[in-house]
C-alpha cells in the first residue's frame, strides 16, 4: 500500500493540500514501512493547478493524509480511488503510525469555494461553528 503525506516544508504535514508540491510517499506491507521517498511536484502539478480528470503523479497512492483540504479535492481523490484523510496531527511519523494502527483522529474537509448562479466564484473558509442567534 502506498500512502502519501502532504508536506510542503518536507518536515511536517501541510494544512492546505491544494497548493502543496511536496509529498512523502511511504510504502507499507500493512504492518511495517518498507520504503519512503519524497515526491516533488511542479507548480503545474499541484492539485489547485491541475485538471481533476487528468493523470496525476499521485494517482498510484491508495491514501493521502493531509492537514486540510476542501471537499472538491476530497471528492476528486475519491473518484480516483484514493482515500483522503484529514488530521490535525502534524508529525509525519506519528500520523503514519496512527493511520496504520487505526487510531488516527480524522477531521472533516473544509468548504473553500462556492459557485454562484452568476457564474463567478469566491473563496472563503467555514469553520462550521454555530453561533447562537440573539433573542428578539
Amino acid at each position: 500500500m502506498k500512502i502519501a503525506l502532504a508536506s510542503q516544508n518536507k518536515k511536517s504535514i501541510t494544512g492546505h493540500t491544494g497548493h502543496c508540491q511536496n509529498f512523502w510517499i511511504y510504502e507499507s506491507n500493512g504492518t511495517e514501512i518498507i520504503d519512503k521517498k519524497l515526491l516533488e511536484l511542479s507548480a503545474e502539478h499541484s492539485f489547485h493547478n491541475s485538471h481533476p480528470d487528468a493523470p496525476h503523479p499521485l494517482d498510484d497512492v491508495q491514501v493521502l493524509i493531509s492537514g486540510g483540504m476542501g471537499k472538491n479535492l476530497q471528492h476528486r481523490l475519491e473518484k480516483k480511488g484514493i482515500e483522503a484523510v484529514i488530521t490535525k496531527e502534524t508529525d509525519l511519523e506519528k500520523a503514519l503510525a496512527a493511520y496504520l494502527d487505526g487510531s488516527l483522529v480524522r477531521e472533516e474537509a473544509e468548504c473553500h469555494e462556492h459557485e454562484h448562479e452568476e457564474g463567478h466564484q469566491h473563496r472563503h473558509q467555514h469553520r462550521h461553528q454555530h453561533h447562537p442567534q440573539p433573542q428578539v
